[in-house]
C-alpha cells in the first residue's frame, strides 16, 4: 500500500493601499489649527470647531489608523485610531456642553471627567512618542509636542494656572498643525516625486539596529 501526500499550496495576495499617513497628518493638522485659533483667543467658541473635530480630526484620522491596520502598521494603526476617537469624544463633549443631548446632561458635566481623560490620553501618547523615535523625526516632533498639548489641557482642566498652562495647550496645538501639515507635504511629494522631497528626518535608531 503506498502513501500520497498532497502538498498544498498557499497564496498569498498583497493588497495594494496608498501611504495613509498623509491623510491622518492633514486631518491632525486642520483639527489642531482650527482648535488652537479658539485656544489662542483668534477665534471664539466651539460650535464651529466641531465639524473639524469630527470629519478632519476624528474621521480623516480613523480612516488612516484602519488602512495602516491593513498595512499590519501597528504603531500607525494605533496613533491614527486612538486620537481620531479621542476628536470624537472631544466633539461629542462640546455638543454635550452646548446642550444637543439636553439641558441636564450640560448641567450634570463633571469637567474634572475630562481632565481625567486628558491625563490618560498624556500616558498613552508618553509611550507613542518613544515609538515614533523609530519612525521618523517629523513624526517624533509630532508627538512631543502632543505630550505638551496634554500636559496643559490636563492642567487647565483641573483649574492648576489656567492662563499659563491654557496658553501652553494652545502654542502647542498651533505647533502641531504646523508640522503636521509639513508631514503631510512630505509623504505626498515623497511619493509622488519617488525620491526625498521634503526631508522628514531618519530613524533615531536607538531601540532598533
Amino acid at each position: 500500500m503506498s502513501e500520497h501526500s498532497n502538498d498544498s499550496q498557499v497564496t498569498k495576495v498583497a493588497e495594494v493601499v496608498a501611504n495613509p499617513s498623509a491623510i491622518g497628518l492633514f486631518g491632525l493638522a486642520m483639527v489642531t489649527l482650527v482648535a488652537s485659533s479658539q485656544k489662542l483667543g483668534f477665534t471664539e467658541g466651539t460650535s464651529l470647531v466641531i465639524p473639524w473635530a469630527i470629519f478632519l480630526g476624528a474621521i480623516a484620522q480613523f480612516y488612516a489608523g484602519m488602512l495602516d491596520a491593513k498595512l499590519n502598521n501597528t504603531f500607525g494603526a494605533t496613533a491614527f485610531c486612538g486620537y481620531g476617537f479621542f476628536w470624537f469624544a472631544v466633539g461629542t463633549t462640546w455638543m454635550i456642553q452646548h446642550g444637543v443631548f439636553g439641558e441636564e446632561m450640560a448641567q450634570n458635566a463633571d469637567i474634572n471627567q475630562l481632565g481625567v481623560a486628558f491625563v490618560g490620553y498624556l500616558i498613552f501618547t508618553l509611550f507613542m512618542t518613544v515609538a515614533s523615535m523609530e519612525t521618523n523625526k517629523v513624526l517624533f516632533i509630532i508627538f512631543l509636542l502632543i505630550n505638551f498639548l496634554f500636559i496643559g489641557l490636563s492642567l487647565t482642566t483641573f483649574g492648576i494656572a489656567t492662563e499659563l498652562t491654557h496658553q501652553l495647550a494652545g502654542i502647542s496645538e498651533l505647533l502641531i498643525s504646523l508640522v503636521s501639515f509639513y508631514g503631510a507635504a512630505g509623504t505626498v511629494l515623497n511619493t509622488q516625486f519617488k525620491r526625498e522631497f521634503i526631508p522628514m528626518g531618519k530613524p533615531f535608531g536607538i531601540f532598533t539596529k
